[in-house]
């Protein structure tokens, strides 16, 4: 008597491939193009022009070894080791695409958006006591900026604190200490939300710090680690990215 094993369900493989790197990425890519675009459409004032602050963070260090020509070395990076995930993983896996994969992964995030907001928002309120008045965005601030902005935040962000620090911390932890992987990746979270709660403070253009934003910021933190850990970078990206246009809207 001989068994076979039984074939994956759809929602098996889609859960397995929408976090792959041929899916995530390709997922993510339009997020990277409406950004690039939307910067270069954005007016110089007398500070220069917004940008998202992790994409100007990443830059700098470009710009510290190559000068001037550190944001293109910086592009040039990002899409050649984006390009090189890829197609290793296409390598790997060589089948078709299944473009209804991307449709339920826009679903999916949108969902993730909505509940990221009410599960962090209750969260935050029932811990600390609400601020009389929310953040906004400076009144001479353009539609089109804080649209570049929300969407600057989902990719940027994403890929300096869960891919660069989540991730590789995860894998040193692993590797180098011998931890297991359920407690690397717990503490990889923990630190990655702190980091990430921290970065908003920071600099000429960072809030002033107030407890009720770093705890939700904590909690969004622990959300978009969890996520990342568990859906991968393409869905983590754009749940971040919609999550930021819906306050934008709410808040227009």
């Amino acid at each position: 008597m001989t068994t076979t094993a039984a074939s994956p369900t759809l929602v098996q493989t889609y859960w397995r491939a929408s976090r792959a790197a041929r899916y995530a990425l390709l997922f993510a890519f339009p997020l990277f193009v409406f950004y690039q675009v939307l910067v270069l459409l954005q007016p110089i004032g007398p500070q220069g022009i917004w940008r998202n602050g992790a994409d100007v963070l990443l830059q700098r260090l470009f710009t510290t070894v190559a000068g001037t020509r550190g944001p293109l070395l910086f592009l040039i990076t990002l899409n050649a080791v984006g390009v090189w995930f890829f197609l290793r993983d296409r390598k790997q896996h060589p089948g078709p695409l299944q473009p209804r994969f991307f449709a339920i992964m826009l679903l999916e995030s949108t969902v993730l958006a909505l509940v990221l907001g009410i599960t962090v928002g209750t969260l935050t309120a029932s811990l600390v006591r609400p601020p009389a008045f929310a953040l906004v965005m400076p009144d001479d601030v353009g539609m089109s900026t804080k649209l570049m902005l929300a969407i600057g935040a989902g990719l940027y962000e994403e890929l300096l604190f869960r891919v660069l620090l989540v991730g590789a911390l995860a894998v040193v932890l692993r590797k180098a200490l011998d931890w297991k992987p359920a407690v690397a990746g717990t503490v990889a979270v923990v630190v990655g939300a702190l980091a990430f709660a921290a970065f908003h403070y920071i600099g000429p253009a960072g809030d002033r710090l107030e407890l009720y934003s770093f705890v939700f910021r904590t909690f969004g933190g622990l959300f978009f680690s969890a996520m990342f850990m568990l859906r991968g970078f393409g869905i983590t990206a754009w749940t971040h990215a919609l999550y930021d246009i819906m306050v934008m809207v709410v808040q227009a």
